[in-house]
């Protein structure tokens, strides 16, 4: 026997099995997103959908692009020096109103709210560095099976329902 002749050969079973994803190979021991956490399924304190939280973010952004043309109107629209200074307004915006009031303007709008799972207040500090995170765009993209950012999930905070 040769050494290819050792080895299994892939099939399409096995192909598919990969594609398909762990769900179809391992049993869900999860009801609801969230159950790991102790949220509820439904109602005030579940887990954010993405509907909501894209909402709020673009409502975010609008504020921050409408804060920028208020308070610089001499910087030009559309340029890499107007799109700094919306992020910037943009990390600011998300850091002070999630640390006073638990959610950026647009989450409080959506009635949104950011909890850590701890119970404790979120502070300055974390939420700062959740902030930073979406700025960052990659985080916010890469969730777990809660639906839960790596932002969220470095932070051990989570976006609920209000």
């Amino acid at each position: 026997m040769t050494k290819d002749e050792d080895r299994p050969r892939l099939t399409r079973a096995d192909l598919g099995a990969w594609l398909s994803g762990p769900s179809s190979v391992l049993p869900s021991t999860q009801g609801w997103r969230g159950e790991r956490l102790g949220l509820p399924q439904d109602g005030p304190g579940s887990l954010a959908g993405w509907g909501r939280r894209l909402g709020a973010l673009m409502l975010d952004w609008v504020a921050c692009l409408l804060l920028v043309r208020l308070f610089l109107p001499s910087i030009n629209y559309g340029t890499s020096t107007s799109s700094l200074v919306t992020l910037g307004f943009f990390l600011v915006e998300r850091t002070v109103f999630t640390s006073l009031a638990s959610a950026s303007f647009g989450q409080r709008i959506l009635g949104l709210v950011v909890v850590r799972l701890d119970g404790s207040p979120v502070g300055f500090l974390r939420a700062f560095l959740r902030s930073l995170l979406v700025c960052l765009l990659i985080p916010p993209l890469v969730w777990d099976r809660d639906g839960r950012g790596l932002h969220d999930r470095s932070l051990r905070t989570a976006l609920v329902r209000r």
